[in-house]
């Protein structure tokens, strides 16, 4: 098995692990996600030398930092933001945007589920388009209404979302 292979099994075992605390307590432990950060770089670099280093910073980066932006809009909390970016550190930059995609499509899913389960469909789908609305008129602001901070909104635990899409890239790495 390939290192490569290796190191997104890692990633795919702390998912796991993070969604199964998200799913149960809605939330994501720093115990998990600071740890596994640092295993990421540390065996990046023990295994790839100075080039896995420098791309387990540039994994944190480009996966925490795409998840960074519905962060800063209360559209994401900071677990999912330190898992993605935990995952980017054991991946590198390149198969974190396949981690990236895959999760989005996941969560996608998971969502649309999610709220015909719940039957909000179609006030889901009026919010989304206020929040669209909002966002192409103040940019990157907190909606006042739709965030995090309501209680009334429906949160889906997407540590389970970015654990499908690290397994949708395991996978697809592993039949390579």
């Amino acid at each position: 098995m390939k290192y490569d292979s290796v190191l997104v099994l890692i990633a795919l075992l702390v998912a796991v692990v993070a969604a199964i605390f998200d799913v149960r307590e809605h939330r994501i432990p720093n115990l998990l996600t600071y740890p596994a950060m640092l295993a990421g770089v540390l065996l990046r670099w023990m295994w790839l030398g100075r080039a896995g280093l420098i791309s387990a910073v540039e994994g944190v980066l480009v996966a925490g930092g795409v998840m960074l932006v519905f962060y800063a809009v209360r559209a994401m909390g900071a677990g999912d933001v330190k898992l993605m970016a935990a995952i980017g550190s054991f991946v590198g930059p390149h198969t974190s945007l396949m981690v990236l995609i895959g999760t989005g499509i996941c969560g996608g899913v998971l969502g649309i589920i999610y709220v015909l389960y719940r039957g909000r469909m179609v006030a889901t789908l009026k919010n989304t388009l206020s929040v669209l609305r909002f966002h192409a008129w103040a940019g990157l602001k907190a909606h006042p209404e739709f965030n995090l901070d309501n209680p009334a909104t429906l949160r889906l635990p997407y540590g389970l979302a970015i654990a499908l899409g690290t397994l949708f890239t395991f996978v697809t790495i592993w039949w390579r």
